[in-house]
């Protein structure tokens, strides 16, 4: 199943009032999230799809773009209380519609329709490619306050535009929407959320914003403890604003047990096995967040920073270039590009980007560091030795975390390793995440000769491995015994009662007729008779109408009539898998045994 991924494409608003685009962008993204908390279905991310949100472009170019499998699209229509969702699902390779429907509920009910579409969504496309386990449920009522869930949407369609403006308007629209239930866990950690943009953005003082963010995280936490976006959030502030690498790592694992197609979350997973120096892992997480968000500048980003990381600078340089090009002011592309030509010993073109730069591009602790470093790497020795000065001074402020940072490295590149693991044990009180970042860098030079590398190493990262305890293990989903015994069970019950021949047949329909639970049924087909449903019951679709049209009796009757008679609801599947199955059009197949008859 895993080579199957499905794109949600922006629901597109059809309601009278154009201001109803929040609902139908956030009825898209709900749908989203309970597609991406199912096991071994690739769910591509919003900041992707939403990347071609009013672009007319061809469906199977979009698709092409994302290496999606499946398109869903859909429209959302509101009045007068109520609510109108149709969706279709598109195989995108054949270009054809497979399913679609639509439905008519209260607004009050908004949680039960997603929850609904999401689940036969679900089940439509376990159907057609394979198995995977689905819940009963995969949308919970958030709220009982319709106008409170409203605040929060809107919230998050400021909240996605990414500026501090609109997170500024986010942020009082979920202070409304908690005023209507203070209860809503999704605004508490909406505002956790913004509050972190603001801190890491230095949009507003970083303790301030931290602070807030965690208030608001733990609230969160409180009131929803297995929600995916929570753990993540937790993840980060145990990194960044408590140097807690353990706790990161187990957070943010369990974000991705709740959530596996969680862009945000596997990329940071893949950032800490790159500071841990777990390498494969790394690249198997970032691949993994590549697939679910192709498009994401910040998803290639952290490509573009695992490149660094493994000491290919060239071909860092190449992604980190291509960064800067869609946004000259993405500071960490602007960070890792300058460590990229110290490591190539391009000293004159850092010192010379570096004066290019303004003020809101780097701050002056992170220039007077890479300066200082720079001149050191150059061999100018009265110039470092002033840059080592200065950074000295500014060391001794404990927030001064850039500045900790550099020293420890210019330090290393002095070839002063014990004064290098001096600072860094005085330095590691401030439980700074600089030192995190810094302590395994490329830059790091001679760290590792160092008689207490090994203990830092753990003393600063832990031990990763440990936290494996919370991904699940693998097992079969029916004993050998039970699974023989309910094959046999699915293959009376087909031969008896002929259900295929109910075109509105599905596999949680044939399920309840058996008496087998949804998921065990699944496995049966894919894993035990090894075909998943819709070729299962489609091939004794065709055995029937291979009966019906050489029957002298039915010759009056047209082929899509005897295709329709056999449990077949439409002519394109039906001509598309009998060929596949017998290897010829149905007509051809016709005339060839009835001229031997």
């Amino acid at each position: 199943m895993t080579d199957y991924t499905i794109a949600v494409l922006p629901f597109v608003n059809i309601s009278a009032d154009p201001d109803n685009e929040y609902f139908s962008d956030g009825i898209t993204e709900e749908i989203i999230n309970a597609l991406a908390g199912i096991e071994n279905l690739r769910v591509i991310s919003r900041t992707s799809s939403f990347y071609f949100k009013n672009k007319k472009i061809a469906l199977r170019d979009i698709a092409r773009q994302l290496k999606a499998g499946i398109i869903l699209e859909g429209s959302v229509r509101i009045a007068h209380g109520m609510v109108r969702i149709a969706t279709q699902l598109i195989h995108a390779d054949e270009d054809v519609q497979y399913w679609s429907n639509s439905w008519d509920r209260k607004m009050e009910n908004i949680f039960e329709i997603q929850d609904e579409i999401s689940v036969l969504i679900a089940e439509k496309i376990r159907e057609h490619f394979g198995h995977f386990e689905i819940s009963d449920h995969l949308v919970t009522r958030q709220t009982t306050s319709v106008d409170a869930y409203n605040y929060a949407l809107k919230a998050k369609f400021h909240f996605n535009k990414w500026n501090p403006e609109d997170v500024s308007t986010a942020i009082d629209l979920f202070k409304k929407a908690i005023t209507l239930d203070k209860n809503h866990a999704e605004s508490y950690l909406g505002l956790a959320d913004a509050y972190g943009f603001m801190a890491t953005t230095q949009f507003m003082p970083m303790q301030e914003a931290w602070t807030k963010a965690s208030e608001y995280t733990h609230q969160a936490f409180t009131l929803d403890p297995e929600n995916a976006g929570v753990h993540y959030q937790l993840a980060n502030l145990s990194f960044f604003t408590e140097a807690d690498f353990s706790a990161a790592t187990t957070h943010t694992l369990k974000s991705l047990q709740l959530k596996p197609s969680y862009p945000e979350a596997q990329q940071f997973m893949g950032f800490l096995y790159i500071l841990s120096g777990d390498m494969d892992k790394a690249r198997t997480h970032l691949q993994f967040a590549l697939a679910i968000d192709p498009l994401n500048e910040e998803t290639l980003f952290y490509q573009a920073y695992y490149l660094y990381r493994s000491r290919r600078f060239s071909e860092a340089l190449i992604n980190l270039d291509d960064r800067l090009k869609k946004n000259s002011k993405n500071i960490p592309a602007i960070t890792i590009k300058i460590y990229c030509h110290l490591m190539l010993q391009q000293y004159e073109v850092v010192l010379q980007f570096l004066g290019q730069l303004t003020e809101d591009l780097v701050i002056a602790q992170e220039k007077q560091g890479i300066e200082c470093l720079a001149h050191i790497l150059m061999g100018n020795k009265i110039t470092a030795r002033e840059g080592l000065v200065k950074l000295e001074a500014e060391a001794k402020n404990p927030y001064s975390f850039q500045a900790h940072s550099y020293l420890f490295l210019a330090y290393l590149n002095l070839d002063r390793v014990d004064d290098a693991f001096q600072w860094l044990n005085k330095a590691f009180d401030l439980r700074s995440a600089i030192l995190l970042l810094t302590f395994s860098d490329p830059l790091a030079k001679n760290v590792t000769t160092h008689s207490d590398y090994a203990v830092f190493h753990k003393k600063l990262y832990g031990n990763t491995s440990e936290n494996q305890v919370l991904q699940k293990k693998k097992t079969a989903l029916l004993e050998p015994a039970i699974a023989s015994h309910l094959q046999q069970k699915v293959f009376s019950y087909i031969k008896s009662d002929k259900p295929y021949l109910n075109p509105n047949l599905s596999l949680r329909s044939l399920a309840e007729q058996t008496e087998i639970h949804p998921n065990q049924l699944s496995w049966l087909l894919n894993e035990q008779i090894g075909k998943n449903y819709n070729e299962f019951i489609n091939e004794y679709r065709v055995e029937h109408f291979k009966d019906l049209a050489l029957n002298p009796e039915n010759t009056h009757i047209s082929l899509i009539g005897l295709a329709f008679e056999s449990g077949f609801n439409s002519k394109t599947v039906f001509n598309t898998f009998f060929k596949k199955h017998a290897g010829m059009t149905p007509s051809q197949f016709v005339r060839k045994h009835r001229s031997k008859a």
